[in-house]
């Protein structure tokens, strides 16, 4: 059976740096983000990476519709899901006094509404991808942030949006794990990619953690077998004490 994955955010940053690795893998591939022209570029080049088939589809991760088009174009394409990659997301550095509902809703829509609409639509995918491969089993992982988990001044929504994938992560693993349907949440400190570069002038890109860094943390939580369960891992930065992005 041909190995399926779904990656989200795929365009650019850790999305592309994980489906460079299963396309070398020789995953098929359903990749998404908002700027069809590059999606269309990386595509081609996941195929001549190795990758058996590429599924790109654009689409804002905010708007439902989107949402679901992605799903229904893997479900048509592949029938089945081996692993779902949740890394879009969007972020505003701004304190709890100044938090702006409009920036409010677009944050928790992309980094926790999104998730949960294609969990419930990738569900039947990963279990049937699960039953194939009792021993492995299928995966959910899903990008948080350190912030999620510790908070930090001036991240307050991001900060909250990413607490609650955490939370949602835990309660799918209670829920689906005895299915073979294993899930984990990264929750990484800053890590060298364009979302991170307006703090550049406080922390310089060679501080930050590496892309790849979090594709070896994602390549080898899809090795896992379907008996292990790891609910979340926090990747800190060298040289902090370890509880701040």
């Amino acid at each position: 059976m041909t190995r399926t994955a779904l990656i989200t955010g795929a365009s650019r940053g850790i999305g592309l740096g994980v489906a460079e690795r299963l396309a070398r893998q020789g995953y098929a591939l359903t990749i998404t983000a908002r700027d069809a022209e590059r999606l269309t570029s990386v595509g081609d080049r996941l195929r001549e990476a190795g990758a058996v088939d590429v599924a790109a589809v654009a689409a804002d991760m905010s708007d439902t519709d989107g949402v679901a088009g992605v799903l229904a174009e893997h479900e048509g394409r592949f029938g089945a899901m081996s692993a779902l990659i949740l890394n879009a997301g969007v972020g505003y550095a701004e304190p709890v006094a100044d938090a702006v509902m409009r920036r409010f809703d677009k944050t928790m829509a992309v980094n926790l509404r999104a998730p949960l609409q294609l969990i419930q639509g990738a569900l039947p995918l990963l279990r049937t991808a699960a039953a194939a491969e009792p021993a492995r089993g299928a995966k959910v992982i899903a990008l948080s942030s350190i912030t999620g988990v510790y908070a930090e001044a001036g991240l307050s929504v991001y900060g909250a949006a990413k607490a609650a994938l955490v939370s949602l992560i835990a309660t799918l693993n209670a829920e689906e794990s005895g299915n073979g349907v294993a899930a984990t949440t990264i929750a990484p400190g800053y890590v060298d990619t364009d979302m991170s570069a307006w703090i550049h002038d406080r922390i310089p890109p060679e501080q930050m953690l590496a892309v790849d860094d979090v594709v070896e943390m994602v390549d080898s939580l899809l090795r896992l077998s379907a008996r292990a369960v790891v609910s979340n891992i926090v990747m800190s930065r060298a040289g902090t004490d370890g509880y701040r992005a």
